[in-house]
């Protein structure tokens, strides 16, 4: 087996891109960072293949300072791909703080990562993936309507953005941080917004377009608004606003929040995959 490490990523879309599109819903998260890779968006991304006699079996991407992202073609060779992947890493003296992936690949490196590092992890997100091809057309609505943010709205969608981290548990963005990224999110007309009676009352932003697909993320009402349906309503309407350039929207939860879970269901999206974002820890058992 050979660790090919890629320093231009349309080089690595060429020798990638016919696995990614094959799943292109469950792959959604890897395929649209490329582009986005693809795009200047990060730095020094890590974009690499395991392969033997030119046969991918493995697909790694990381974007520091986010996680690592695995992807195993050739499953019935998952155990000895995972234990070649560590190895090339410690090799190549490549850090590895997390990962992201369907969860039984992302358990298994962990358990691998334990034996060889004497690193332990801990459940940061136990994902649900979602897919939506058309709304359910019968929900009822909240009052209010939705409309594109723009630069305006962005004090409101600055303080929603770092209250967001705190209900989900992600380590806070800074200040300066997320003024550059909400610009670029208003930039790009990226953010949705539901609004009733002059006052916005919850957020949703597209983000990741890959091929045929966009992803949904950045849910989010303040709790004096919440239980009113604000959420499953923009949620519904922007969806539906997105099929109409795209094939299908997908969407991550958060599989420890039920009433979540439940709404996009209401709206039409079906879970497709099982997914964990872990970070490795010092093992104090």
């Amino acid at each position: 087996m050979k660790f090919i490490i890629y320093h231009q990523a349309y080089r690595f879309e060429e020798k990638i891109e016919k696995f990614l599109i094959e799943k292109e819903d469950i792959y959604s998260l890897f395929y649209g960072v490329l582009q986005a890779i693809k795009a200047g968006k990060y730095e020094r991304p890590l974009m690499a293949t395991i392969e033997e006699n030119h046969q991918v079996l493995a697909i790694i991407q990381m974007t520091p300072p986010h996680p690592l992202n695995l992807i195993i073609v050739n499953e019935q060779r998952t155990e000895e791909v995972i234990e070649f992947l560590i190895k090339s890493l410690m090799d190549e003296e490549i850090g590895c703080h997390s990962m992201i992936s369907l969860k039984h690949w992302a358990y298994a490196f962990a358990e691998k990562w334990k034996k060889r590092t004497g690193m332990g992890h801990t459940l940061l997100m136990d994902q649900g993936l979602y897919r939506l091809n058309q709304v359910n057309e019968t929900l009822e609505s909240s009052p209010g309507n939705w409309r594109f943010a723009t630069e305006a709205d962005a004090p409101q969608i600055e303080k929603w953005f770092n209250l967001f981290e705190e209900d989900t548990g992600m380590p806070i963005t800074s200040t300066e941080q997320v003024k550059q990224r909400v610009a670029q999110f208003l930039k790009e007309r990226e953010v949705f917004l539901w609004e009733h009676e002059g006052s916005v009352v919850s957020m949703m932003k597209k983000s990741r377009p890959t091929k045929n697909g966009i992803t949904v993320s950045l849910v989010f009402t303040p709790k004096e608004e919440r239980k009113k349906g604000y959420a499953r309503t923009l949620v519904a309407a922007g969806s539906k606003e997105l099929l109409r350039t795209y094939d299908f929207c997908v969407l991550y939860t958060d599989m420890m929040n039920p009433t979540s879970n439940k709404i996009y269901q209401e709206i039409g999206y079906e879970k497709i995959a099982d997914s964990v974002h872990v970070a490795f820890v010092e093992d104090k058992s």
